[in-house]
């Protein structure tokens, strides 16, 4: 009969969004009516009997439900979304490819043997860090989260889901920065000392850096 109670309950909310508020109205709503029929098979109903009132019980439950269905979040344009997602990922492209190519200008400038080298190309090094690092942060900040707002089980198992793909993404992110700089300075400062002997030892840094930030990404999570 706990099955047949289940089953009438789950008809109730057969066209029912999932929501939080929907799924414990429906357990609360099933165990008063287990509650109501085993107390009415202790006085000696029926089963059959003590079934039809505890069913007959609930009354009308349209109202109630309209309201649930009224409060369930709607889902964000797709079209609108997708386009979003293809401007973030071009965004993000386009900043890792700025880190990347950040330690060129400094390079080039001094295998041609550019007077003052150092003080024209660090500059500009470390503007296009700065400006792609401005872009990464401005999207993920902006990164449309397609369910976000939603209240359905399913919608926030998937919330979940984007937002770890998002930490991911900043980490590689700050990942490939931060050895994009660690690689300029080693050129830089072995080009300024010629101790290539030595230099390398910035590997080092980078390396226990980047474990600080794992650590910190770790203890976020």
């Amino acid at each position: 009969m706990e099955d047949k109670l289940r089953r009438y309950v789950d008809g109730l909310f057969a066209r029912t969004a999932p929501t939080k508020k929907a799924v414990e109205l429906k357990e609360e709503m099933l165990q008063n009516l287990h509650d109501k029929y085993m107390d009415l098979i202790s006085e000696g109903k029926a089963p059959e009997a003590a079934y039809n009132i505890a069913i007959a019980g609930i009354g009308d439950v349209s109202g109630l439900l309209m309201e649930l269905e009224a409060e369930a979040p709607e889902a964000p344009d797709m079209v609108e979304y997708e386009a979003a997602r293809r401007r973030s990922a071009m965004i993000t492209a386009v900043s890792v490819m700025m880190i990347i190519m950040s330690s060129l200008p400094l390079i080039m400038l001094d295998l041609f043997r550019v007077a003052h080298a150092t003080v024209i190309g660090l500059p500009i090094m470390l503007t296009t860090i700065a400006v792609a690092s401005g872009l990464l942060v401005y999207n993920y900040m902006t990164k449309p989260r397609r369910y976000r707002g939603s209240d359905t089980i399913v919608d926030e198992f998937r919330e979940w889901q984007s937002s770890a793909h998002d930490r991911k993404s900043l980490r590689k992110a700050v990942s490939t920065a931060l050895w994009s700089l660690i690689l300029a300075l080693y050129f830089i400062i072995s080009f300024w000392s010629s101790a290539w002997h030595i230099t390398w030892v910035v590997f080092i840094f980078g390396a226990a850096i980047e474990a600080f930030i794992n650590m910190f990404f770790a203890l976020k999570q």
